[in-house]
């Protein structure tokens, strides 16, 4: 009897791309023995699925604070619209989209409450700084499972660890800042499409931005709704990426990949550093930053919702970034609310 991960190991070599992650090349840091039914990407797929922190997503900012309207995104959902870029993308270019997913699903695991306001706050308030990319490694190496992490794959891994391109070239030129695999490479790509697209959608049904207030060109090129957007953004980037004899090679069109940064450096003018946008996050950053000191300072507090005191100062501040950084919004704020803001007295 042919075990099913052996014939879904023998497909991939059969089909895939000779530049695609092949799962049975895969290692983990600790050897673990393989299940029969499942190649090694996909159990990580299914651990990142059924992990705290991915359920935790549900309740945290994507770009807007909280919102009360059922349609706009949250950090949830835009992994799951990364997924399916990703996707449609490793299977068309003959990648591994097992690996693809997984990267995906895991790739913002770290993020903090708040979004990127959290983000900020906790680089600069915790010593040893922080970024989102390498807190979501940190979720899947130490923090689940009640310390014992999930024991990724090192292609997933390094996918989630080099998942963010910042504000820099969409497709980096320097080969040290993008991942190992072609599958991650897609992922990173993959995550500047689906937020340049729903990001834009999120603030058009905000009232933030208009229609007419998006630059002409990002329409003209990329085109008038969400769904064509996405659709130009991936057709353009299947139709230019090829493979040679070094490598495998992701491009878009010097047209489309130019609307794209434009797109974005709108976004970022016209709705996340817009003021009545960013004033909710400099709220947040009071949150978060009061709680992180609270947290720090005060055994009891520490005792009753982080767990023993740890003796070296340094191991508390790592503690308190790790607790803070794992909350929920609405948790965040009803930690501040409960600590911080008197409660009426119940007298009659």
């Amino acid at each position: 009897m042919i075990v099913m991960r052996q014939h879904l190991e023998e497909r991939e070599a059969a089909w895939l791309s000779p530049w695609a992650a092949l799962s049975a090349n895969a290692r983990r840091l600790e050897a673990e023995p393989e299940c029969d039914l499942r190649t090694a990407f996909q159990r990580d797929r299914d651990r990142i699925v059924h992990s705290k922190a991915f359920r935790r997503l549900k309740h945290k900012t994507q770009v807007f604070l909280a919102p009360t309207g059922d349609h706009y995104r949250t950090r949830l959902t835009h992994t799951l619209e990364v997924s399916q870029i990703a996707r449609t993308l490793a299977r068309a270019l003959r990648l591994n989209e097992d690996l693809t997913e997984a990267i995906c699903l895991g790739h913002d695991l770290g993020h903090t409450p708040f979004g990127h306001a959290g983000e900020v706050i906790l680089a600069d308030i915790y010593p040893g700084g922080f970024t989102h990319q390498e807190q979501s490694l940190r979720v899947v190496d130490l923090l689940e499972k009640d310390g014992q992490g999930l024991n990724l794959t090192i292609e997933v891994r390094d996918g989630i660890l080099k998942h963010s391109k910042g504000k820099g070239s969409i497709i980096s030129p320097e080969p040290e800042k993008m991942p190992l695999t072609v599958e991650g490479q897609v992922v990173r790509i993959s995550d500047i499409i689906a937020y340049i697209a729903h990001d834009t959608d999120d603030a058009l049904r905000g009232g933030v931005i208009h229609e007419g207030d998006i630059p002409q060109t990002c329409l003209q090129v990329l085109g008038a709704r969400t769904s064509m957007r996405i659709n130009t953004m991936v057709r353009d980037l299947l139709k230019n990426s090829e493979e040679g004899p070094e490598g495998f090679r992701l491009a878009f069109s010097d047209e489309v990949g130019e609307a794209m940064i434009l797109l974005r450096d709108f976004l970022y003018d016209s709705v996340y550093d817009v003021n009545y946008v960013h004033a909710d996050f400099l709220r947040s950053a009071k949150v978060i930053r009061e709680l992180y000191e609270i947290f720090l300072e005060d055994d009891q507090w520490f005792l009753s919702e982080v767990g023993p005191v740890p003796a070296a100062p340094e191991d508390r501040a790592r503690a308190v970034c790790d607790f803070v950084a794992g909350m929920t919004d609405r948790y965040a704020l009803e930690l501040y609310n409960r600590i911080f803001l008197p409660r009426p007295w119940g007298i009659y």
